[in-house]
Formats: structure tokens, sequence, C-alpha cells
């Protein structure tokens, strides 16, 4: 059964029982990340989720870890562009230790210098890991290329430059004005009492002082660009793309079946052409993003120099064939049945239930249902998925990056590019 509270202060509670599991994951969702820091702050919303773990007037850092690992649970974090998680899983017998953990870090964290000098150190080891891995990396190159300047386009974990110019002064005034109860949402599903649950929250946040916080942040301007970025590899790597749409526009479910046809897994039209048939790539897939006012579809592959001329036409072929061609009704019937079948295994994880409700209730604020959602794309037809993929794949608006021992001009636009479509 599905619950939604509202505490006098503004912190949101989303609850969904799940009798039949004998554990319980809890979320604290803050709507802030990398999106709204000024380009000063770059990464700012990363190092305040490491510092939150970094001890308590209550806890120290070593007792923060021990006391969820310590009854079996686990305890984590994740920064991205628009919100920040901190979660917690454990038997349900325990939810009264998770909630006193988390509300605890949140709120009562300490912010030690000493403990930010720390952290700015492990951030900095982050960056450079990061740095290190080429078919991670690329992704974040290729939107700083196609929303060049814009806040969505920055790595959510910043830069060394960056970081090194955050003091303790600025992480506490970005932490006091984001950390509200009206810009929280805490999300609760599996096994527990509802009233029992929503006492606990009662005592652990109604006493946080209320506050609103306005975060307007103009949408992105997509560019159409192909940028080389030269780095002594054996391969390279490619991101290629075009902007999406947002979580709000009605595509987004149309998008969600051009990407299981286009590169969605291994019996893709990506997969099947660039992988199984020529042998060209190990990895080829699709994927989109979607923000609160944009979004993006991007396809990566990782090949040999010596091929990516070819691995950039093939992909723009399939593209193509989609936009002149269309979608057959079996590709259209098998992405609609892998789509339910993921929606629905996704709700045996207490985890991922939670999840859903937390970005549910930040983003739509209500309840967005696996049953709506497969309702809606129940009745797609191919005509509508050709008709939005030759509206999205529009040739004035697609970039590409590369990353690699390959200089720009060795890189030749695909010929079309797109088919231009009247």
């Amino acid at each position: 059964m599905y619950h939604k509270d509202v505490l006098d202060n503004g912190v949101t509670i989303v609850s969904e029982e799940v009798p039949s599991v004998h554990s319980v994951a809890v979320g604290f969702w803050v709507k802030t990340g990398s999106r709204f820091e000024e380009p000063e702050e770059a990464g700012l919303s990363h190092l305040i989720e490491h510092l939150l773990f970094k001890g308590t007037a209550k806890r120290d850092a070593k007792q923060i870890a021990e006391a969820i690992e310590e009854v079996g649970g686990q305890l984590n974090a994740f920064t991205s562009k628009e919100y920040t998680c901190y979660y917690a899983r454990v038997l349900a017998e325990h939810l009264p230790l998770a909630v006193d953990v988390l509300s605890d870090m949140l709120f009562k964290s300490l912010f030690r210098e000493e403990d930010l000098e720390r952290e700015k150190r492990v951030v900095a080891e982050e960056i450079n890991m990061y740095e290190d891995t080429p078919d991670d990396i690329i992704h974040d190159y290729f939107s700083q290329t196609i929303w060049d300047g814009h806040p969505l386009g920055r790595p959510i974990i910043g830069t060394m430059e960056s970081l090194s110019g955050i003091d303790r002064d600025r992480l506490l005034s970005f932490y006091k004005h984001h950390y509200s109860p009206s810009n929280l949402v805490v999300a609760l599903a599996g096994k527990f009492q509802y009233r029992e649950a929503l006492d606990l929250f009662e005592s652990a946040l109604a006493s946080l002082s209320a506050g609103k916080v306005e975060n307007r942040i103009a949408p992105p301007t997509a560019r159409a660009a192909v940028k080389s970025y030269y780095r002594d590899l054996e391969q390279v790597q490619i991101c290629m793309g075009v902007p999406g749409v947002s979580l709000y526009d009605e595509n987004i479910y149309c998008l969600q079946i051009i990407n299981n046809i286009l590169g969605g897994g291994a019996s893709s039209r990506l997969f099947q052409s660039v992988r199984e048939e020529r042998a060209l790539v190990y990895a080829i897939y699709s994927y989109y993003l979607s923000f609160l006012d944009s979004g993006l579809f991007t396809i990566y592959a990782g090949t040999n120099p010596a091929n990516c001329q070819e691995v950039l036409d093939l992909s723009w072929n399939e593209i193509r064939s989609i936009t002149e061609a269309g979608i057959s009704k079996k590709e259209l019937n098998r992405a609609k049945t892998q789509i339910k079948g993921s929606l629905l295994l996704a709700q045996e994880s207490v985890l991922q239930r939670m999840h859903r409700l937390g970005k549910s209730e930040l983003v739509y604020h209500r309840l967005i249902t696996s049953e709506e959602i497969l309702e809606k794309i129940a009745v797609l037809t191919e005509d509508d998925v050709q008709s939005f993929a030759r509206e999205i794949f529009n040739p004035d608006r697609a970039t590409i990056t590369v990353l690699g021992p390959l200089a720009g001009d060795k890189i030749r636009i695909p010929e079309p590019f797109f088919t231009k479509l009247e």
C-alpha cells in the first residue's frame, strides 16, 4: 500500500508497504545536484555527500559505517545532476536505527575543517581515477560538448581547479540553502508498520526549521559539433547523439522504445550489426538521459582507431533506417515486452521500489506507477515511433565526440549525417 505524508515543515514522506519481504529500504532525497552549482562551486554537491559520512556529535565516521554494517545492512549515497540520495537497506526490525543514522548524518554533521581537506584529497584521487577510465570520461566529454557552458554539461564530480577553491564557508552556505525540509523527500519501501514508521520520521525530522528553496536554472541550449580529444590509447571511445526529451515530455515513452530497439541490449540493431556481424567493437550501446527541462540521446562505442569511421557510418545508418523505413511490428512488441519485464522485475527489489518512489515524488510530486508507464507504452504504434524518430534525429542538432589517438580532421561526418526530412 502506498502512502504520502507532508510534515508541517515541508518534508515529504512517501512509503510503500511490501509485507512479503524481510527488509526495508529508506532513502533521503535532496533536490540538489551539480546543475545547481555555480562554475566555481563545481563538484560541491558531491563533496557534501562525502562529508556527511565523516562524523556527527553522536557518531564518528567509523561508527556511522559500523552502525548499519553490524546489523547486516547497507549504507550508501550518490549524487546526480539534479538530486542527491542517501539510503540504507536493513532488516525490518532495524528501521529505527537506519532512520536515526541517516537523519543524524544529514542534519547534524560537523563539517570539520580537517575532514573537508581530507575529503578534497579523496575526491582528487577519484577525479584521477575517472580520468584514467576513458570509457567513462567520454560521456562527460560528450555532455560538455553538446551543452557547452551549461551546468548540465559539467561533470558531477567537479574539476581539480573547482575543488581546490571550495572552502568551508562556501560549503556551509550551499548546504544550508539546499538541505532544507522543503527540498527533502523521504522514500520508504519494504516491510514496516505505517503508523510506527511515520512516528519515526516525525520524531527525527519534524523539528527541522522550515524554509523555501528557489532554484531557477535556465535550460541548456544544445550545439551541434564534432570534437576530438587526443589521447594515446589503444582504442577510440565514441559518443554521438542528439538532444533528447525532458522528464515531463510524453515522448519519453517513444524514446524508450527507440533506445531498446537501437542499442538497448545484445539483441539490439547496433549490437547485432556492428559487433556480431562485423566484429568491429566489443561494446556498443545507446542510452537516454532525461532531466527536468532537457535530455540527451547517446550512442557509445569503443573501437580500433582504424574502424572509427566505419562504426560512425554504421551507427547512423541504423538511425536512418528507423527514420526512413521505421520499425517492424515484431521489434515493437519485443521492445514492449522487454520494458515490461525490466519494470516488473525491478519491483522485486525494495531498493528499486524506494528509488522509484523518491524520484517520482521529487520530479512529479506524485507516484508514477509501473502500470501507468506500461499503459502508455502499450498504446504506441510503429508510426508513433517512426514519427518521433524523425523529429528527434535532427541533422542540425547532432554531436560527435571521440577520445583517443585520432586528430579531429580524421573524423568525417557520416554522409548523409541524418536523412534530411521535410
